[in-house]
């Protein structure tokens, strides 16, 4: 049986269980996978899902300096196919309008991509729009072979215009996860039914049922955050926030996700003079993750839009919140609104408001029953409307069909 290869950045991740979770389902599903990565993976730990996956790994070189041999080999071998002269083409017109020396990375990944394809491979399956979509378009000019992609937050908002179109016009169809940016990538394609809307959703034979918890007064309440320390996320106002509730409500804050600015957020914290009621947990896998869900009164993610455009999709943490019965407190930016419905099945605050983020923390953690209800309705509405069942099935019959066409041409 042939195989497709699964394009990703880095494999495996644990901030990237959606990946993982639909790579594991297409395999339950009869599509034969190797997932191929742009990066080795630099965490320690490992989600219980990862290891259930059964497909081979190709790890590209992650920088064309450290593997000179491999590279030239690909560069000699892609040369001589009759594909190059198109690749090479659009990587030029590419590089006069982004000289970077990722683009130039981008290429030679390709070239070894193509070279090491094993024979079975007939199709290209990228997840992102930026980078990794870039090796798959270029490898797939070189083989001849059709692609795909699945798109999602940062890779759709800071990449280039130009550079979303023409991927747009050569990928035979595209996925993405939530309404805004289905919109958004539609109206720069030439074929907009070419791109789906396919929310990753949660496979929730993995999770106990909705517990019954206890709403009730605590001291204190126990805040909860999962998510990587970058700016997206918005954890700097989340501890403005806090600091602003001073001691008339108790409460502690628990956070866990790695990320370049955690030391940052550490140092603010003691700033701010909060240090004390806040735990940093660190990156951790998904059991330890369910436990802290358990253990919460509510969750908060306050994500934000970035200068460069980077954003959150649709952040599956806040459905395994949700999934949990805990209250989940956002803001209203991409793709959240599109799970949570202020006042409904959870409450949201503007982006950038430290100030609206500590008067909706405040209002939530004073009000044992609103924070029942919204939990019990959240519950409800993502186990009915975001089962990863549905998307994993479209995503499994659009590849078959490509692949279809493909054999038949």
């Amino acid at each position: 049986m042939n195989r497709i290869a699964t394009l990703v950045k880095g494999y495996p991740r644990l901030s990237e269980t959606f990946i993982a979770q639909e790579i594991l389902g297409l395999e339950k599903r009869g599509v034969s996978q190797l997932i191929v990565s742009l990066r080795h993976p630099t965490e320690t730990k490992q989600h219980d899902i990862n290891r259930e996956i059964a497909a081979d790994v190709l790890y590209l070189p992650e920088y064309l300096k450290d593997e000179p041999a491999r590279v030239r080999t690909g560069r000699r071998w892609a040369e001589a196919q009759s594909g190059f002269a198109t690749a090479l083409s659009a990587y030029e017109r590419d590089l006069k309008r982004d000289g970077s020396a990722n683009r130039q990375r981008r290429f030679g990944q390709a070239c070894v991509l193509a070279r090491e394809l094993p024979a079975d491979v007939d199709w290209l399956y990228t997840h992102f729009l930026h980078t990794p979509a870039s090796v798959a378009r270029y490898a797939a000019m070189i083989r001849g072979l059709g692609w795909s992609f699945s798109a999602h937050a940062k890779d759709i908002w800071t990449t280039p215009e130009w550079e979303l179109k023409e991927k747009l016009a050569e990928a035979a169809w595209g996925v993405t996860c939530t309404r805004a940016n289905l919109d958004y990538l539609r109206s720069l394609s030439r074929t907009p039914d070419n791109v789906h809307l396919v929310y990753h959703g949660l496979d929730f034979s993995r999770f106990p049922p909705a517990p019954e918890r206890d709403y009730a007064e605590r001291d204190p309440l126990t805040i909860v955050s999962i998510g990587r320390a970058v700016e997206k996320k918005g954890y700097a106002d989340l501890l403005v926030a806090l600091a602003a509730l001073g001691d008339d409500i108790p409460w502690r804050f628990e956070h866990a996700g790695g990320g370049q600015l955690s030391d940052r957020l550490k140092r603010q914290a003691k700033t701010l003079g909060i240090a004390k009621r806040v735990t940093w947990r660190g990156a951790q896998d998904r059991g330890f993750i369910f436990d802290l869900l358990s253990r919460a009164d509510l969750f908060v993610l306050p994500s934000r839009l970035t200068a460069s455009g980077d954003r959150d999709g649709l952040p599956n943490v806040l459905m395994e919140a949700q999934a949990f019965a805990v209250p989940v407190l956002a803001t209203d930016v991409s793709g959240i609104p599109e799970l949570v419905t202020h006042g409904q099945t959870g409450w949201l605050v503007p982006q950038r408001n430290p100030g609206a983020l500590a008067e909706a923390l405040r209002h939530l953690l004073s009000k044992p029953a609103l924070r029942q209800r919204l939990a019990t309705a959240g519950a409800r509405h993502v186990r009915k409307q975001f089962s990863s069942e549905p998307g994993i099935d479209s995503v499994a019959r659009l590849l078959r069909a490509s692949r279809s066409r493909k054999q038949a041409a």
